[in-house]
């Protein structure tokens, strides 16, 4: 019954409240350890490198996910309501609903505005690409490519972690891909983030399809095109590098008509409909729905797991 009670009370903080400020979130003191963990990090070869970044992955997981476990199990003893409110906050650190809503909307009132320099400024809360190379049509689609990504990685995957192991799953799940997000690109850290970047593959597997789905049933319910969404996720899933990320957006680009464009990259989708703000915001109602799908299916689930065990 905690499980189901945890999970109301973390959408509901979240929906509210949103996200604390960095110096008090946890996802914040993952990052600042991964940028000590990387500056200290062997550049030469590809073992050591290699090697380096499989450990700090590992032991950065443990550090997190361990206190977690022990710190929910002690509550568990000694209070009941002080283990549901932490583990609620916990578990609301690992997502946030709200914050992804917001900063997609600050970018479409700004295109709306005809304030294209502001609506640039708004992008590196969304995509890491240069924000000086885009134009509208690009802003536009690089928000709507964040937006399904997102809520994959940053809902409908820790809550799926969360639902097998608890809130020390939803912990683990966010240090790896935080640990992805930061260094699992080719590059300068081709290898010492590659462990990060398979393993985080590995735990998006099936989330990022599942997003793919709902996004479908979400096209459906709000009157797009189900049936374009379910064709052009089918046949372009595969055009990005990421084996998860084309699942949603490409499911996206068919709900909405549109070709998302990462230049020199991939096409998503076919040229049907215009890019514009507009877009931004059919997005962002089929974005809320799929959480109202995830989080109706996650509290069902946790429901019948606690009529079993009755």
């Amino acid at each position: 019954m905690d499980f189901l009670i945890i999970l109301l009370l973390a959408l509901i903080i979240d929906l509210i409240l949103g996200d604390p400020p960095t110096r008090f979130h946890p996802v914040g003191w993952m990052g600042k350890l991964i940028s000590l963990l990387e500056s200290i990090a062997p550049r030469k070869g590809r073992v050591a490198p290699f090697l380096y970044g499989a450990i700090a992955v590992l032991l950065s997981t443990g550090t997190f996910t361990a206190p977690t476990y022990f710190l929910l199990q002690y509550l568990d003893e000694v209070s009941r309501i002080a283990h549901i409110v932490i583990g609620a906050l916990l578990l609301k650190s690992v997502f946030s609903v709200k914050g992804l809503y917001c900063s997609a909307s600050q970018v479409k009132m700004q295109l709306e505005s005809n304030n294209l320099k502001e609506a640039r400024t708004r992008m590196p809360a969304l995509v890491s690409r240069n924000p000086e190379e885009l134009d509208e049509s690009l802003i536009v689609a690089a928000t709507i490519e964040s937006v399904a990504e997102s809520t994959s990685d940053s809902y409908v995957a820790p809550l799926f972690w969360f639902l097998i192991f608890g809130v020390p799953g939803a912990i683990a799940y966010r240090m790896v891909n935080t640990f992805d997000s930061m260094i699992g690109y080719r590059g300068k850290y081709e290898y010492i983030g590659k462990f990060a970047a398979r393993l985080d593959d590995i735990l998006n597997l099936i989330p990022a399809r599942l997003t793919g789905l709902m996004i479908v049933i979400a096209a459906f319910l709000t009157r797009k095109n189900g049936a374009s969404s379910w064709q052009i996720m089918m046949r372009d899933h595969s055009q990005t590098q990421s084996p998860n990320a084309g699942w949603p957006m490409s499911a996206a680009a068919g709900a909405l008509k549109v070709q998302l464009e990462k230049v020199g990259y991939y096409k998503l989708g076919s040229v049907r409909n215009t890019l514009s703000p507009q877009t931004i915001k059919s997005m962002l109602l089929i974005m809320c729905l799929v959480v109202a799908i995830w989080s109706l299916l996650c509290l069902s689930i946790e429901g019948v797991k606690f009529a079993l065990a009755s």
